[in-house]
């Protein structure tokens, strides 16, 4: 999942300079600002994926405990 987030962050920041290399600034100033870009999106994608992580694992713990009833009641009681 790492190297997943990575390489798309990587890709962003390819992305921005050529974005930023576009409107003529200097060089200096275009791999500041791609930094900055690509330091931001890793972070906001690493903490969407493990906010999607916790919650599938908060779903597959439910079901599992929603699996354990029959229709008649708990396993517990056959």
């Amino acid at each position: 999942m790492n190297k997943i987030i990575l390489n798309i962050g990587l890709l962003i920041f390819c992305f921005s300079i050529i974005f930023f290399s576009q409107r003529e600034m200097p060089l200096a100033e275009v791999l500041i600002k791609s930094f900055i870009v690509f330091i931001s999106s890793t972070v906001i994608l690493s903490v969407t994926a493990i906010v999607l992580v916790k919650l599938i694992q908060k779903t597959a713990s439910q079901t599992s405990e929603n699996s354990d009833h029959t229709i008649l009641g708990s396993k517990a009681n056959e």
